[in-house]
């Protein structure tokens, strides 16, 4: 059994864990409410861009060469892992970079696959990989969008990635990120970002069947100013999804480890109590011990 300095000196250190991890807890919970507001606001502003363009499918279908629509043979793909800046979160960022791996291995396992990391930690686990950025017009230092998180700071990255689909750098572009559900939930999303895939004939009667719109001026018009718009939305969502899960991750994480330490601390003091207990009681015969021998 452990004697009572060492056992003081852990639970003095757990009980300094739990400290951090309950003001974690806290500062998490104070960002995720802003950071949920932001992305339940964004939410029915894109799904309403998204009824409209599948109302303008097919003027998207006809849409002239070298647009975001084009379909083309599938050689170059370019994946986007959204993760965060910091740990601490469980398995928030590793879920992510799994995903992404797996992506590689299976799915595009015979493509020229090229990585552009949104976040600290899938950077720093793809550029050591054949898979990081090279020859490419495409944006570095990506972690430094959560310094300040605009939409125009996420369009200009947008517009970059959409230029190199049209210059013909990728064929395909693929989105992999958290998807806030709440707090305790996150769900993991991998969505083709370009070419834009349009809606299948089921949906788009289904959409022309609930609302009739009149355009004005023409469709091919408002796809070209719309579509575009939608490309850089669709980033921000992504990215506002990946922020909010984020600290949904963390705060579960931090009060689950607080929750832990406090169980630990429990279980310690209950050793510690047993420990100066059996002290005592070996005192108190030594004592009893030397007595006897002295009368004797």
């Amino acid at each position: 059994m452990a004697n009572l300095k060492e056992i003081r000196s852990r639970i003095s250190s757990v009980s300094s864990t739990r400290q951090i991890t309950s003001a974690m807890k806290m500062v998490s919970a104070a960002k995720l409410r802003r950071a949920q507001d932001a992305i339940t606001q964004m939410r029915p502003y894109a799904n309403k861009l998204r009824e409209l363009l599948m109302n303008l499918s097919e003027a998207a279908a006809d849409m002239e060469e070298g647009s975001y629509t084009q379909n083309r043979e599938v050689e170059r793909v370019l994946l986007i892992p959204i993760t965060s800046n910091r740990g601490l979160a469980g398995a928030f960022n590793a879920n992510i970079i799994k995903e992404t791996r797996r992506l590689i291995a299976e799915d595009f396992a015979d493509k020229d696959v090229t990585v552009l990391a949104i976040g600290k930690k899938a950077d720093d686990f793809f550029k050591k990989t054949e898979h990081n950025i090279k020859g490419t017009t495409l944006p570095g230092h990506l972690d430094q969008l959560f310094d300040d998180l605009t939409f125009e700071n996420v369009a200009e990255v947008a517009q970059k990635v959409m230029n190199s689909f049209t210059y013909k750098q990728f064929d395909r572009v693929e989105l992999i990120y958290n998807q806030f559900v709440n707090a305790a939930v996150q769900r993991v999303v991998s969505e083709q970002y370009l070419p834009v895939v349009p809606p299948t004939a089921e949906e788009a009667e289904a959409e022309q069947a609930k609302s009739d719109y009149i355009f004005e001026p023409s469709k091919e018009f408002i796809i070209g100013e719309l579509l575009p718009k939608s490309l850089k939305i669709q980033l921000y969502k992504a990215i506002l999804d990946s922020y909010a899960s984020e600290h949904g991750a963390r705060m579960t994480a931090m009060h689950k480890a607080t929750d832990n330490a406090t169980e630990l601390i429990g279980d310690l003091k209950l050793v510690y109590n047993k420990a100066r207990q059996a002290s005592i009681t070996n005192e108190i015969l030594e004592i009893v011990g030397g007595a006897e021998a002295l009368n004797g």
